[in-house]
């Protein structure tokens, strides 16, 4: 019989898009009273990929992604996503910007071996978490380079979305050997951390 054993912690990352600069920046600043300082982030880049979002976001829209320096536990994803979720939620209805979704987050894990992206859509690949959330292991890392899979959206295919992940990855390295500083994004609502 195998042994039950804690997981690792991982490294919280968020993809966050939009055709709005200063709804990007609101999304920087909310994240990390929720879940930690930012420590690295990837320059944005055209998300152009698709145009499954331009009808709710508009054209020209623009995808950065988020490191956070606070290791959490990966069965935070679920509370995690619901948090970025109701973020979404609130700057669509403050108005401020024209379009009815003005944000995009979506919140993953990644670990050594893995890149995990939670969603709120079922599909034969991903694996039902709790609290309506699934997960997507969209990337594996072999052979020093993170790979698609046959599912794995086409912005995170391109190189420079693996090669971001990768330093990411490295910096996950370097504060694993630190000593892990979990946080608890249950506490994610009120900005506080644990």
């Amino acid at each position: 019989m195998g042994q039950v054993h804690l997981p690792e912690p991982v490294m919280l990352i968020v993809a966050a898009f939009s055709r709005h600069d200063e709804a990007l920046a609101w999304a920087r600043r909310r994240l990390a009273e929720a879940f930690g300082p930012i420590v690295l982030s990837s320059p944005p880049f055209a998300f152009n990929q698709t145009r499954y979002y331009e009808r709710a976001m508009g054209p020209g829209l623009r995808k950065e992604f988020l490191v956070f320096g606070d290791l959490v536990l990966p069965d935070c994803l679920p509370r995690v996503k619901n948090h970025t979720n109701d973020l979404e939620d609130e700057l669509a209805r403050a108005h401020i910007f024209p379009e009815p979704r003005p944000l995009n987050l979506d919140p993953g894990v990644l670990c050594l071996g893995k890149f995990l992206l939670a969603t709120t859509k079922d599909q034969a690949h991903r694996v039902y978490l709790g609290e309506g959330i699934y997960g997507e292991v969209t990337l594996r890392f072999h052979q020093g380079v993170f790979e698609p899979w046959p599912w794995t959206y086409a912005d995170y295919r391109q190189p420079a979305v693996g090669a971001f992940l990768k330093e990411a990855r490295d910096l996950y390295r370097r504060l694993r050997r630190q000593g892990p500083i979990l946080t608890d994004p249950d506490e994610s609502s009120s900005g506080s951390k644990s």
